[in-house]
């Protein structure tokens, strides 16, 4: 048997500086929005041919459209605008053909108004909280005792912001747009990190209620050393595909997928390093308030 427990500590001073790293970058530089959030349009258009930067600004201060980020590359262009509509874009992509002398084909072209960014967060924010207290309730229940259910709760808040923290790094060095995406990245990380604490702390309940004479540091050692090799092999087999995605995948789910690496791997170190310890803490304390009463 290993004793995990003995390094509680490191365990959480690696968490703590994780995530202060990133607080840092949210605080000092924040996140790209896509337009999922701020509204907006994107454009995606293929070129025959290459174009002149100077050329291209005209057309668009002609059109009198309020460019937000503009990028041209491999005779793609891409442009993030405030909200034009389909007349509006009509005529730009006429202009565009006829002053530039190229042909167009269009890859991409979507209007979202920011009022329909506000809905999608505020329904995410509601399903996650309906979410923790099903949780919360669930192991209360199965594992007959409201540490348990807690401890996975704060695992699992713990990897929300080791994700959020990660994802303004990668927004500020990266170009990472928060996006809907981004939200369903986030879900899938909580989701993973429970399933993996769930199976540890079933472990530690059968110890409990086998009788035998130890304490409940060394039961959750003993869990933590039988299921080890289990959740690592499970995590790989995961991490495998998510690398593969991001070296190959395509431009448009490269950061979704990044996000599900970060998600895996810190699902993966919560459960026996963050989840664990803090039911072994909370125990403990419930005990002793126990005996001194």
């Amino acid at each position: 048997m290993i004793n995990f427990l003995k390094y509680r500590f490191i365990y959480f001073f690696i968490s703590l500086f994780v995530i202060g790293l990133g607080l840092f970058s949210i605080l000092k530089w924040g996140y790209h929005y896509s337009i999922d959030f701020t509204g907006g349009t994107n454009l995606e258009y293929q070129l025959n041919k290459e174009i002149i930067n100077k050329e291209l600004n005209k057309i668009i201060k002609n059109n009198k459209i309020e460019v937000i980020e503009e990028r041209i590359s491999d005779k793609n262009l891409i442009l993030k605008t405030k909200a034009i509509d389909e007349n509006q874009e009509a005529t730009f992509k006429k202009d565009l053909e006829k002053k530039l002398g190229v042909k167009i084909t269009v890859l991409r072209s979507e209007t979202v108004g920011p009022v329909l960014g506000k809905e999608t967060i505020n329904k995410t924010v509601i399903a996650s909280v309906l979410a923790i207290l099903g949780i919360l309730i669930y192991m209360s229940f199965a594992f007959k005792g409201f540490d348990f259910a807690a401890s996975a709760i704060l695992a699992m808040i713990h990897d929300f912001f080791v994700v959020v923290c990660s994802y303004s790094l990668l927004s500020h060095f990266f170009g990472a747009e928060v996006d809907l995406m981004f939200v369903t990245a986030i879900l899938t990380t909580m989701s993973f990190s429970v399933h993996d604490t769930i199976v540890i702390f079933d472990k530690i309940r059968e110890y409990k209620a086998s009788g035998e004479a130890f304490s409940l540091e060394e039961g959750a050692n003993r869990a933590l050393t039988e299921t080890m090799v289990r959740s690592i092999n499970n995590s790989m087999t995961i991490l495998f595909m998510l690398l593969a995605l991001t070296l190959f995948g395509g431009q448009t789910i490269r950061f979704f997928i990044i996000t599900l690496l970060i998600g895996t791997i810190t699902g993966t170190y919560s459960s026996p390093f963050v989840a664990t310890p803090i039911l072994v803490w909370m125990e403990k304390k419930r005990n002793k308030v126990k005996i001194n009463s």
